[in-house]
């Protein structure tokens, strides 16, 4: 029981048995006779075997640990299978996340100039002698001045990445 125990949970742990005698400051034919059943040992190295194999002594003492088999080939490939759907999800809401908010800044970047268009130069002719309404009408014509500029590079960049995000 002892011998199997600590040959599985080592194999578990990823150690050979020259690292788990270098862990446990022995040479490792010890390791390697405690796994044959040809010596057990002492109580003071069961309690560093115990440590070093992060288990307990009863656990090494008590019943037969049970081997972790390895994933076969078929569940490995069942598991990578999901990964790359959850990805490819991932993938197409962003995809349209982006494919809408271009279509969101087209439609608002139209909406305003049909904006502009409706309201015309009327603000040029706002009396300017009232000083809330001056800053308000300064403050229309440097939007109008400055979204007539930019937006047509926005509109054109907007375009070109509802189109780069378009599904195919």
């Amino acid at each position: 029981m002892l011998k199997n125990n600590i040959r599985t949970i080592r194999k578990a742990k990823g150690l050979s048995q020259e690292e788990l005698a270098i862990k446990l400051n022995v040479v490792r034919q010890t390791i390697s006779k405690w796994e044959q059943g040809l010596s057990v040992p002492d109580s003071e190295l069961l309690v560093s075997l115990s440590d070093a194999l992060d288990t307990s002594v009863s656990t090494l003492l008590g019943e037969n640990v049970e081997e972790q088999k390895e994933d076969t080939l078929k569940e490995i490939a069942q598991k990578l299978e999901i990964i790359n759907l959850q990805l490819a999800r991932k993938k197409e809401i962003k995809r349209k996340i982006w494919h809408g908010l271009f279509i969101f800044i087209c439609i608002l970047i139209i909406a305003v100039f049909i904006g502009l268009i409706l309201l015309g130069n009327t603000y040029m002719e706002w009396d300017y002698n009232d000083p809330e309404l001056a800053i308000l009408g300064v403050g229309v014509h440097s939007f109008v001045w400055i979204f007539v500029r930019v937006s047509p590079i926005l509109f054109i960049g907007s375009i070109i990445g509802f189109c780069l995000t378009r599904k195919k």
